[in-house]
């Protein structure tokens, strides 16, 4: 049997259901354009979750002005990184995740980076789960429970098809959201909603105003460990700068928008709305019925996202089993590691709870930021910088190969880069570092995690063999020089 990661080739239409997992794409197989990312990464924050995330926001303090510019400030910084990470699926043909494994080693890479990303997947589902099981409630009465179970099925046969199919369902939507988020938009701003005064800016408050640019930023982040996932089948003689605009710019404008757009949807409903009442109300100040019509189009962006993280999950499941036994990537696989995430989600959605959304999306986010801020770091680092896009593909799924069964180097970046963000950290309601508490509460750890986890693998880098390794890329001849 051929291990995982063998340049094997596969027969499957693209229309049909997709082949891959986490083994390399063919160059035979690669196809499209930059652009097509450009529809995944706008779609992918016109939602019920994206709504909600500006919603959450408003809860952390600040006013509604100074919410808005550090919600801006923040998705432009998060964004900016993880459209990075989307740049390298041309080049490598690989999901995002076993691109750690050259940093963090065969078994490194699986304890860590790779265990943060299920929980990411499975927190992040469970925000969507309680959404599209409010929002059917709302529009059909039916328990929210069920309600989530029929959303996850529609999305996990969105995900089984996989690549292909999750590509286009964004590009159809494109358009269509545009509009209504656009009326959704004008009814919440000039629908007459909003309390008088809302608009004065108020004195500045910086730890309310960091919450929200670490929170914005987190989330926008939170793409990162995937989203080169979704640029793996384009061909390596894609510009760096070609991937990296076209998921930047989509994403950061359509993150804005609609960050900005639940801030302000939660400053014109009763204190405590959760994030569905709170747009249904804002719509139907339009005319009566278009609340219903808001809900119904942003749940089915929901679905689409609710596909993009059981299929994420999936890979990182089997990503993680890889690791301890070679896995073929093979449909039935995909069907049951794709069945364990809704039942996960679905276990964990029940026992949270609508009631408790804001509490726990907020947490969620922000923990997850802290966990991958160093992975992000060292991953780029090690892709722009250190190797500059030159890997041996065969070796990254050999457990005995030149990248060894522990990185140490990543994982002491990693650790001491965590460590030393740990002071920084706010957690509301949960922790707050001593750094930070002297500091009044303001959260700085982004702004140490990055550096520090970054600066320490490029000097560790510096006793690796790195001409060694390029011959041995020069002789597969898998992988050209970054354009």
């Amino acid at each position: 049997m051929a291990p995982v990661g063998s340049p094997t080739h596969h027969s499957a239409s693209p229309a049909g259901i997709e082949q891959h997992s986490i083994d390399w794409v063919p160059l035979s197989e690669r196809h499209g354009k930059p652009s097509s990312v450009g529809a995944i990464w706008f779609v992918g924050s016109l939602n019920l979750t994206g709504l909600a995330t500006g919603v959450v926001t408003l809860s952390m303090g600040a006013s509604l002005v100074w919410t808005v510019i550090a919600t801006v400030l923040g998705s432009l910084f998060g964004t900016f990184f993880m459209a990075f990470h989307s740049a390298q699926g041309p080049q490598l043909g690989l999901p995002q995740l076993v691109q750690s494994r050259p940093q963090f080693g065969y078994l490194g890479a699986a304890f860590t980076v790779w265990m943060f990303a299920l929980i990411n997947y499975v927190a992040f589902n469970t925000s969507d789960a309680l959404l599209s099981g409010q929002a059917l409630n709302m529009l059909t009465g039916i328990p929210n429970g069920l309600g989530y179970a029929m959303a996850a099925v529609v999305a996990a046969v969105i995900a089984l098809f996989g690549y292909e199919w999750i590509h286009r369902l964004n590009k159809w939507l494109t358009w269509p959201f545009v509009v209504i988020t656009a009326a959704i938009t004008g009814a919440a701003l000039f629908g007459g909603g909003l309390p008088d005064g809302v608009w004065d800016a108020g004195p500045f408050d910086l730890a309310p105003f960091m919450l929200v640019f670490v929170f914005v930023a987190g989330f926008q982040l939170g793409w990162a460990p995937y989203v080169s996932d979704y640029s793996r089948y384009l061909r390596p003689d894609v510009p760096v700068r070609s991937t990296f605009w076209w998921t930047y710019l989509p994403s950061a404008i359509s993150g804005i928008w609609v960050f900005v757009l639940g801030a302000v949807v939660s400053a014109g409903a009763p204190k405590g709305a959760d994030p569905v009442t709170a747009l249904k109300l804002a719509a139907d100040r339009l005319f009566s019925g278009f609340g219903t019509v808001a809900v119904s189009v942003l749940l089915v962006g929901l679905l689409s996202i609710m596909a993009i993280n059981q299929y994420g999950g999936s890979l990182t499941m089997i990503s993680i089993m890889d690791s301890f036994r070679p896995v073929k990537p093979t449909r039935a696989i995909r069907v049951a590691t794709i069945g364990i995430m809704m039942v996960a989600v679905g276990t964990v959605s029940i026992l949270v709870g609508i009631d408790q959304f804001n509490w726990f999306f907020a947490n969620v986010v922000v923990v997850l930021t802290y966990l991958f801020i160093p992975w992000t770091a060292i991953n780029l680092v090690d892709f722009f910088f250190v190797r500059r896009g030159q890997y041996v593909v065969k070796e990254i799924f050999n457990p005995r190969g030149i990248y060894g069964r522990w990185g140490w180097r990543g994982n002491l970046s990693y650790g001491i880069g965590l460590a030393c963000m740990a002071p920084f950290m706010v957690i509301t309601g949960l922790y707050v570092g001593p750094v930070a508490e002297s500091l009044g509460g303001v959260d700085y750890s982004i702004f140490v995690g990055l550096p520090v986890s970054g600066i320490l693998y490029r000097l560790f880098a510096r006793s690796l063999d790195l001409d060694a390794e390029r011959r041995m890329v020069r002789e597969e001849g898998l992988l050209a020089p970054l354009h």
